[in-house]
């Protein structure tokens, strides 16, 4: 992590509300692609888990994401038959569902918790077995300018699209309230809860993310000092024609942008010292949020590892006191 401020003071980033412009068709884009991906859908497949898992209930999810590619996740549960409230988790960049049982936190606290496996990641510091099974152009490694020539093909228009999905595919599940399901993730995570929540709209009861990342993109490919932004501006480096063109694809995904169709109860955090995520990019999302129910937790002196288990507790809290646990 960064040992200083990694942005701008705390004061400014309170008044931080970039001019972020819309695509015009950025409505029609997401319900098209959204309404593709639900005509394509198959039935879910749960399978349950052996191991040594004597407190909770784990099970194999399989369901349908963009253009009803096969997803994976994990559904874990807590013991009983009562009707419950769902925690849907995204994973950080690089990462995947991992292996079973080893994210139990919200279960324990007695949610249904479903954790969505990342297609095409999952090889950097967490296991993930879904692929991508579409290519791209020329990009810089990574998944940050895979297809970013144009909206229809950018890797996060598949990503967001499994996240929506997932949120329909739990609605469904047997033992969860739907009308109590929560989005959260850290980083990238956080970045796919804010999308998720805004274009799942009434499906999700609170959203909270954790120092999320893909927000106010044509400020943190300038400002960013490390990766995965960075990813964009290496691109830029070599492909110096195509910036206006990546720009106008990356706004159909902006966290800061898409939050603006949050209504829903939401619950962020930012780290100052963050220098993977700017804290004006979290904020910039933040005080877009159309929420009359939204709220900061601020970490002065820490980075991209924000408050950590700590924070969590507070999320705890925060979730129980909305969905009424």
């Amino acid at each position: 992590m960064a040992v200083t401020l990694t942005d701008m003071p705390l004061e400014a980033l309170h008044a931080y509300r970039p001019e972020l412009t819309a695509p015009d068709d950025l409505e029609t884009f997401w319900d098209a692609t959204l309404t593709e991906a639900r005509a394509a859908a198959a039935a879910p497949r749960i399978t349950p888990v052996d191991g040594p898992f004597r407190s909770l209930r784990i099970e194999d999810l399989t369901f349908s994401g963009f253009a009803g590619d096969e997803i994976r996740g994990w559904i874990v549960r807590p013991p009983g038959d009562e009707m419950l409230p769902a925690v849907i988790e995204y994973i950080g960049y690089g990462g995947g569902r991992g292996l079973p049982g080893e994210r139990v936190t919200w279960a324990n606290a007695g949610y249904v918790h479903v954790i969505m496996d990342t297609r095409g990641q999952g090889a950097s510091w967490s296991v993930g077995v879904t692929p991508d099974a579409h290519g791209s152009a020329a990009a810089f490694p990574g998944v940050m300018t895979r297809g970013i020539r144009d909206p229809h093909d950018y890797y996060y228009r598949r990503l967001i699209t499994d996240a929506v999905r997932l949120v329909d595919v739990v609605r469904s599940l047997p033992g969860v309230d739907p009308d109590r399901i929560a989005v959260t993730g850290v980083s990238q995570g956080g970045g796919l809860s804010i999308a998720a929540a805004a274009l799942a709209g009434d499906a999700v009861a609170a959203v909270l993310p954790d120092v999320p990342f893909l927000c106010d993109f044509p400020n943190a490919i300038l400002r960013t000092p490390l990766p995965p932004f960075t990813e964009i501006t290496r691109y830029l480096s070599v492909h110096r024609d195509d910036a206006e063109t990546a720009l106008r694809t990356v706004s159909y995904v902006d966290g800061a942008i898409l939050a603006r169709r949050i209504t829903a109860p939401a619950y962020f955090s930012v780290g100052l010292m963050d220098d993977i995520v700017l804290p004006s990019g979290v904020f910039a999302a933040y005080h877009a949020v159309a929420s009359e129910d939204s709220a900061i937790e601020v970490y002065p002196y820490n980075g991209h590892e924000g408050g950590g288990y700590r924070h969590f507790l507070k999320q705890v809290a925060w979730l129980d006191a909305r969905v009424g646990r």
